[in-house]
């Protein structure tokens, strides 16, 4: 493969790394270095100038030496430590090039690294999810998948599944012999089940795992005017949404983010809920019911006791969701409402003076139920390796019913194959298109 070269570090810094990876990353970097670096032993940092084509400085450097296999790609690798002037980057750059070095494409160091054994598929693409974590709880699940958790796991299951594979098929080998029977029926269905039983454990961490990666919709909802853009503004800490006495000013849902306890929340402050006959405030209000759908957590904020009729569509509504009641603008007023006909602790506060706003949060993180978080733990994040895991359940439970039925073993070993090539696309064991992989890798940076 040609070398590569690019810039690994985000732009406007006062430092700026180039890296460069490749069979001849080490001479092309020579080349256009003021002293030879050729020689230098592995692990290493060197002082130099970066030469033009005149033999004119360009930059003082430091540079990193990487031989094969240790390094991140498993390729010989250089990393360029320059100031990070925009011009002095394209020109070192463009120097590489003109000695024989190609520009990356994203990911595509990551890509190398995982076609040269340094990591497999599940590990790649923990590095875009670590790059991309944004709070405590996603870079520690990013971190457990970059450690091989989810490889480690799988492996082991895909043991398993190779000795129940490997017993089926010596019974084919010796199809002529049909009083031979290697492998006890009722000891492969036990042994099926508690491997279906791991997977299923693995797919139900799903939504967990999308909740800490994305972060957990919660959906600020009540009548106009009880204060909800100032509640969203004040856990906040921001003047986002729009504050007045006027009904209706809120006509569209206004997302934001918050971390709390380490956990990401995507906060919605939707249109108030009231009758109205202006068509712009009634499709606000049909939003706010599509927001109460997707949202994990909603926020119920009212200023007056609710009618019970109230109470009973709120909760059908919310049905599945972690309902929390909040009763606002207790400077104003402080009443002891009777709150018999909802299942639901009251919460009051002043989202103007911030009242009990520290309540509020806790309240939010303990509905989030995020279970604490191991080491070890093994959480799916991803969509792909979902979808595979499901497909490898799909086919493990036709093994199983291959089983009970007494079907001949060349039909549950060809389940049992698929069951192994699923798991398998969630390493990379079984993945051959370069296409597949190519769509892996897309939404990498540049330099990763």
């Amino acid at each position: 493969m040609s070398s590569i070269c690019a810039i690994a570090t985000a732009s406007g810094g006062a430092l700026a790394v180039i890296r460069v990876s490749g069979e001849d990353a080490i001479s092309i970097v020579d080349s256009v270095c003021s002293k030879s670096i050729e020689n230098l032993p592995a692990n290493t940092v060197t002082y130099t100038h970066i030469k033009d084509e005149n033999n004119s400085v360009v930059d003082e450097v430091l540079v990193s030496i990487f031989r094969a296999p240790h390094s991140y790609t498993g390729e010989n690798s250089v990393e360029i430590s320059c100031h990070g002037s925009t011009y002095i980057i394209n020109k070192v750059l463009a120097l590489l090039v003109e000695h024989g070095c190609r520009m990356a494409l994203p990911g595509e160091y990551t890509q190398r690294a995982f076609l040269n054994g340094k990591m497999d598929l599940s590990q790649a693409e923990a590095v875009a999810d670590l790059i991309a974590s944004t709070n405590q709880a996603s870079h520690h699940v990013a971190m457990s998948q970059m450690r091989g958790n989810i490889s480690t796991t799988l492996s082991k299951l895909r043991e398993q599944l190779l000795h129940l594979t490997t017993l089926l098929e010596l019974e084919l080998d010796f199809a002529d012999h049909e009083e031979l029977e290697f492998a006890d029926r009722t000891e492969l269905l036990e042994l099926t089940k508690k491997i279906e039983a791991h997977i299923e454990k693995l797919t139900l961490t799903f939504q967990t795992g999308q909740a800490l990666k994305l972060g957990i919709p919660v959906a600020i909802v009540g009548k106009t005017n009880v204060g909800k853009s100032t509640l969203l503004n004040r856990l906040l800490k921001d003047d986002r949404a729009i504050v007045s006495d006027i009904h209706g000013t809120t006509r569209d849902t206004i997302e934001d983010t918050i971390t709390i306890r380490g956990v990401q929340f995507r906060f919605i402050d939707t249109a108030g809920l009231r009758q109205t006959t202006d068509e712009v405030e009634q499709i606000g209000i049909q939003r706010t019911y599509a927001a109460i759908e997707k949202a994990r957590i909603v926020l119920w904020l009212f200023d007056q006791e609710p009618t019970e009729d109230e109470f009973f569509d709120m909760q059908s509504r919310c049905e599945g969701k972690k309902l929390l009641v909040i009763q606002n603008k207790v400077d104003l007023i402080d009443a002891n409402y009777n709150l018999s006909s909802i299942n639901s602790k009251l919460i009051k506060l002043s989202a103007k003076h911030g009242t009990n706003i520290e309540q509020l949060e806790q309240a939010i993180y303990e509905a989030a139920n995020i279970p604490a978080l191991n080491d070890s733990d093994t959480i799916v994040t991803n969509a792909r390796h979902y979808e595979a895991l499901c497909n490898a359940l799909t086919s493990l439970q036709r093994v199983e019913q291959g089983l009970s039925s007494n079907l001949p073993c060349d039909l549950i070993a060809e389940d049992l194959r698929l069951v192994l090539s699923s798991l398998g696309e969630i390493t990379g064991g079984t993945i051959t298109s370069q296409e597949t992989l190519n769509n892996i890798f897309k939404n990498f940076c540049v330099g990763k």
